[in-house]
């Protein structure tokens, strides 16, 4: 009997350690770092976006460039974990040469956003509704040509979104996961808590922090119910989320209408980025003409 309160006794710090990790880990550092749009010879407009629960949202907005056919084709550009605008940037600037109107949102408790309860992927998906929402409403954009890009979590976020909204055009998966259990393994594992029964147990209190279980907004799941073309996107060398994820998610994407394009390039960067741009430019012009959406 004492051995087995003793064991309880482990098992229970052992918990609370997790699970005191786990918290810090739901709390991005708000990093502001990085290239700015005036160092790419940008004008953004420094713009704010209400969310429904009463959080501002901080974004980069490039308005369509007075050249591009009106109204214009638009996207929103979401960042991944611990990132801010900037990490898009390059790419939001290739888009708006080619006369998209771009939105770079941060997420909340992200750069410069407001901080407000945990970060987690349905929070980004709620973030990216309120961002694209705002977008189809500025002056000189087609509301009906309105596509999401995202990178890594940001990118599982797009496929949620794609999943349930309607009207979406175009969606880009840059780096997804394909299941939030197998991220989740991989950093227990990274902080050395064994999945059972520690790590099981902590998957299941994210589970109940943040509102839904992973089967439901995992990107094997979404993925398949989009409503709207997508474009998957992965580097050969990504050692964060493996190329392996980005063929099960083509495994499973059922009737969805689906591109894989696999690059050299890690989690972070291709190694020849103006390959990847002018695949997505490529993609989103077919996905956002006028007679892709009229379809």
């Amino acid at each position: 009997m004492n051995a087995l309160w003793i064991g309880l006794g482990v098992l229970g710090v052992g918990l609370l350690g997790a699970r005191h990790a786990l918290h810090r880990s739901l709390a991005p550092q708000a990093s502001t770092e990085g290239t700015q749009p005036a160092d790419l010879g940008l004008e953004a407009q420094a713009v704010h976006i209400p969310t429904r629960d009463g959080l501002r949202l901080f974004a980069w907005y490039l308005p369509p460039p007075a050249s591009a056919t009106q109204p214009a084709p638009a996207a929103v550009l979401l960042h991944g974990w611990g990132g801010n605008a900037s990490t898009l940037l390059p790419a939001a600037q290739a888009l708006n040469r080619a006369g998209f109107g771009v939105l770079l949102p941060e997420s909340r408790n992200h750069g410069r956003s407001d901080r407000g309860g945990h970060s987690s992927l349905p929070v980004f998906a709620e973030d990216l509704d309120a961002a694209l929402d705002w977008l189809g409403q500025q002056p000189g954009m087609d509301a009906k040509r309105l596509a999401a890009i995202g990178h890594s979590v940001g990118a599982a976020a797009v496929l949620l979104v794609a999943s349930r909204r309607p009207g979406l055009a175009a969606a880009v998966s840059v780096s997804a996961f394909a299941h939030p259990e197998q991220v989740m393994r991989r950093w227990l594992a990274g902080v050395r808590v064994p999945y059972w029964p520690l790590g099981w147990g902590i998957n299941r209190y994210v589970e109940a922090v943040i509102g839904t279980r992973f089967d439901r907004i995992a990107p094997l799941t979404t993925l398949a119910q989009a409503r709207c073309p997508v474009l998957l996107l992965h580097g050969l060398q990504d050692r964060t989320v493996p190329v392996a994820d980005a063929r099960a998610l083509m495994q499973h994407k059922g009737a969805a209408v689906v591109t894989l394009l696999e690059l050299a390039g890690s989690h972070e960067g291709f190694d020849h980025p103006t390959q990847a741009e002018q695949a997505v430019l490529d993609f989103l012009r077919h996905a956002t003409c006028s007679e892709a959406v009229a379809a």
